[in-house]
């Protein structure tokens, strides 16, 4: 090995290190901690200085491998130097990983696609991770692109490197959460889900648990993870894992490892133990993709291994577990027989059955649990089969409550216990049903009268039946008791229970009997607490006497105290399933550990309470009570002011919504409108043309109403011209005879000419202008009597198609009607338009002006602003020519300073000279004073 050592270490040939490192391969296996001492840093040497050489790394690797792993000679070492050899591969790898350098190098080898470089270094890194996990996650944490690398290998095409690279992501992801985060949100879940649905789910090989097991770690107490899990729709891809057949028989050892871990890992997502929020998202989401159906469909099949058949129990358990919805559907579960039983009372039948495994039965009693828990209505029904009016008289179907009753006074003290804590989660905080309880009456013998439930209980109790059995019962007598003082009178009205718990309660027993005789103080404990005094001879303050002059308070406490001290109480607390290694060993429920450490304080204050504190108490209770009341009052009221107001919210919807519809019809009405409009228009413009082009033919007319109305319209207007004609004919003779009295009136005024040159001047203009006007008039009235002679004309045309087209009236009179509405209509538009277009105008006259002055106003502050700009441009310049001033003087300061120096006179500081001239201004003052 020394000399294998030497040249790998000394060799220039590439071939001699190589075969050097291929014999220490070799060696390493046999002789393990001799190659690892002596070759570990010349490997290490290889690894960075060979990098091209793929062999030589491989080999490298691989002795490298050998050296840590333990894997290899487990199987031949003894048991006494297992040890030995766990210790050997620690600190080969302590010492391997002291360089971080060296993970860092491994993590960039695992990079390489070569089969004989990647698949070493997986091998080798998993290895490392298994003997000093936390300290090489850690450096693996730090290295840039560290755990992204390593995901790369989920991806590799080669089987080999890609399951062994799940097997070094299950070293990686154990116990560190920031790891398992990364992991993660490097699109784990859907690689690992591709591999098990390619593996083939549940019927896979080994690959399959390996990817499940990584899924665990995963998602096991890591909130973000789970999250991440539910809303990237994962849970729905569980689904098509619990698919079973009708032929269950012959399951390969595989195959149950396989569902066993599938069924564990939805339990991880619904575990009690994780935030409410958070379970309740994910208890949802199953039951919306059917995974809780495909549960529940395993649970009733036939042939199922019962090891799968506990665990998918325990599975449906927590997924129903608190959530209403699946609680009522997993009540609507029915059994596959004939006829159909509700799957709660095929379970219960398990439960009470003894001869059904120990497991099997925790796993139903945890189950019925988790169909209580929360779920008042699930309660009411099961103690409903118990009353009186709901028992089944022909007896052909068995009830829950039946099955229960029948658990709970079997010969079977399991089968009691189970019965008893099952009963009580029915009663769990649900003070209705503990009263309706009492009514339970059952026939114990033929010929003797019916006893209740209540008095039975304690009856089978004085017996002195089983520990287990009086546990069971007494657990269940102190939840029924507790915060419900009605059944605390029936239980008191019985003459012989309070002497029998004192009884019990005195005496000095073994050690298995002291956790009968804490239950039974608990019991007297919550008689006295939630004691109404309705019973004269069993009021508070007499049951207390009576525990003093019998037993002693301070020895009820110790007694009372046995409880929290029992090592399986304190097991029991710990997590709602009931998980217990032998039948012995079940005593304890997780729910009454919380009703024992809410009464235990409460009932050794009350017992040292005095009567007066207890009626201060009592009025207290009683105020409080009053005060609940007119809460729930107010409660009421407001639940009905929030149902009134989502009814008037919902109303408020309904009709903006009927006011969209109803707006909507109204602007397809209105384009429909608009569209009949452009219809008409476009209509009577071709009408038009059709008109024109008849005439021009001289073929046969077709008269309709419009035609008809414009040669009433052109008879109007041929009148006005006619009156306006005459008019002007009147004018133009008034005209005339003016005109003649200007021209006497000139001829007269000749002799005087240079009198009346002005006038004449006057005249003459005036003349000119009258001519003018008569020119223009004539002008006019020839133009005017044009177009009359033009309307004459076309109404004589107009009346002979007139009276050629008479016959063809009728047939289009309700034509000329509804054109003659349209036209009106029309019209009428056409006037709202013309004062719209009015008003419209003037808004712009208005907005121009303001527009006007605007602009006005800006010209006037850029004026302002040019001003300023100005002024802050002068003053810049005064400033940095006052700024060269400044600089100057401080120059010629400092070198008369330095002059001043050199010739030897002491000169201050800036700080000293300013002090020290406001000193001389000071004594300068002073003198003046003086002065």
């Amino acid at each position: 090995i020394q000399k294998l050592c030497d040249r790998v270490a000394s060799s220039t040939l590439l071939d001699d290190r190589r075969d050097a490192v291929r014999a220490l391969k070799s060696l390493s296996k046999k002789y393990r901690l001799e190659v690892g001492i002596q070759a570990m840093e010349h490997l290490i040497h290889v690894l960075q200085t060979d990098r091209s050489d793929s062999e030589i790394i491989g080999y490298a690797l691989d002795t490298l491998y050998n050296v840590i792993s333990n894997d290899l000679e487990e199987e031949e070492q003894e048991e006494n130097s297992a040890k030995q050899v766990d210790d050997l591969g620690s600190q080969f790898t302590e010492i391997f990983i002291k360089q971080q350098e060296n993970v860092t190098l491994l993590l960039t080898l695992v990079e390489e696609f070569d089969f004989h470089v990647r698949w070493p270094g997986v091998k080798l890194l998993t290895s490392l991770l298994k003997q000093q996990g936390p300290q090489v996650q850690q450096i693996i944490l730090v290295s840039p692109m560290g755990v992204s690398r390593l995901m790369d290998l989920l991806a590799d095409s080669r089987e080999v490197i890609r399951n062994d690279g799940v097997l070094l992501l299950q070293q990686l992801t154990k116990s560190n959460a920031a790891i398992q985060k990364i992991v993660a949100f490097e699109n784990a879940f859907e690689r690992l889900l591709d591999i098990i649905t390619e593996e083939g789910n549940s019927d896979g090989g080994i690959v399959v648990e390996d990817c499940l097991l990584l899924l665990q770690n995963l998602l096991k107490n890591n909130n973000s993870n789970q999250n991440f899990f539910k809303e990237g729709s994962y849970i729905q891809r569980m689904k098509p894992w619990f698919e079973v057949g009708d032929d269950n028989c012959g399951w390969s050892a595989q195959k149950v490892t396989n569902l066993h871990l599938m069924l564990q890992l939805v339990r991880v997502l619904v575990s009690p133990t994780n935030p409410p929020g958070a379970t309740s998202s994910c208890q949802k989401a199953m039951f919306h993709c059917g995974l809780l159906q495909q549960l529940c469909t395993i649970l009733m099949a036939t042939g199922v291994p019962a090891d799968i058949l506990t665990e998918t129990i325990n599975t449906v358990s927590e997924v129903i577990r608190g959530c209403q919805t699946n609680q009522d559907y997993f009540a609507s579960v029915n059994a596959p027989s004939n006829p159909p039983r509700p799957a709660i009372v095929v379970l219960l039948m398990s439960m009470v059955n003894e001869r059904q495994p120990f497991v099997l039965r925790c796993a139903v009693l945890y189950c019925f649990q988790c169909f209580l828990y929360k779920n008042q209505k699930g309660q009411g029904e099961i103690v409903s089969t118990l009353l009186p009016s709901t028992i089944d008289a022909t007896g052909n179907s068995v009830s829950a409550g039946q099955l229960l009753c029948g658990g709970l006074f079997s010969t079977d003290s399991l089968s009691n216990w189970c019965a008893a804590v099952a009963l009580a989660h029915a009663l769990q905080e649900n003070a209705t049903l503990k009263e309706q309880l009492l009514r339970v009456q059952l026939a114990t013998s033929i010929g003797n009268p019916p006893v209740s439930l209540l008095q039975q209980c304690t009856n089978i109790l004085s017996q002195g039946s089983k520990v287990q059995t009086r546990v069971g019962l007494l657990m269940l007598l102190c939840t029924w008791l507790s915060n419900c003082s009605i059944a605390v009178t029936h239980f008191l009205h019985n003459p012989a229970n309070v002497p029998f718990l004192t009884g019990q309660i005195a005496e000095n027993l073994g050690e298995e009997e002291q956790l009968v005789q804490g239950l039974c103080a608990l019991l007297l404990g919550i008689s006295i607490y939630y004691n109404d005094n309705s019973l004269e001879n069993y009021r508070k303050e007499k049951l207390k006497q009576l525990i003093e002059k019998r037993i002693g308070r301070e020895n009820f406490i110790e007694k009372l105290g046995f409880i929290s001290k029992h090592e399986l109480y304190s097991r029991a607390a710990q997590k709602p399933q009931p998980s217990f290694s032998s039948p012995d060993h079940m005593m304890f429920d997780h729910e009454f550990t919380k009703l024992v450490k809410e009464l235990e304080g409460v009932i050794s204050k009350a017992i040292y309470k005095s009567s007066e504190e207890d009626k201060k108490e009592e009025e207290v209770k009683k105020t409080l009570e009053q005060h609940d009341n007119i809460v729930t009052h107010y409660k009421k009221v407001i639940r009905e002011q929030d149902q009134e107001l989502e009814e008037l919210k919902q109303r408020v919807s309904t009709l903006t919504s009927q006011n969209e519809q109803l707006q909507a019809t109204v602007t397809q009405q209105v384009s429909q409108i608009q569209q009949h409009k452009d219809q008409y228009n476009l209509l009577k413009v071709q009408l038009g043309k059709d008109t024109q082009h008849h005439n021009s033919h001289g073929d046969t007319f077709q008269m309709n109403g419009i035609q008809t109305e414009e040669v009433s319209k052109l008879k109007e207007e041929l009148e006005e011209w006619k009156s306006k004609h005459e008019l002007l004919q009147g004018q133009l003779k008034e005209k005339d005879s003016v005109i003649e009295k200007l021209n006497s009136s000139q001829l007269e005024m000749g002799t005087t000419e240079q009198s009346s040159q002005t006038n004449k001047f006057g005249g003459l203009e005036h003349n000119s202008e009258l001519q003018k006007e008569l020119e223009m008039l004539r002008s006019q009235i020839q133009l005017q009597s044009a177009e009359i002679s033009k309307l004459q004309m076309e109404n004589q045309k107009l009346q002979l198609m007139n009276t050629t087209a008479d016959p063809m009236l009728g047939d289009s009179g309700a034509t000329a009607a509804t054109s003659s509405e349209l036209e009106g209509r029309l019209e009428q538009e056409i006037k709202e338009l013309k004062s719209e277009v009015k008003a419209l105008s003037e808004e712009k006259e208005s907005l121009k002006q303001h527009l006007d002055s605007s602009s006005s106003t800006v010209a006037i502050l850029q004026d302002e602003k040019s001003k300023l700009q100005r002024e802050v441009a002068e003053s810049k310049k005064e400033q940095d020519d006052l700024l060269v001033l400044l600089a100057d003087q401080d120059q010629k300061i400092s070198t008369l300073k330095i002059k001043l120096k050199d010739l030897g006179v002491p000169v201050e500081d800036e700080d000293d000279t300013e002090s020290g001239d406001q000193g001389d201004e000071d004594e300068d003052g002073d003198e003046e004073e003086q002065d």
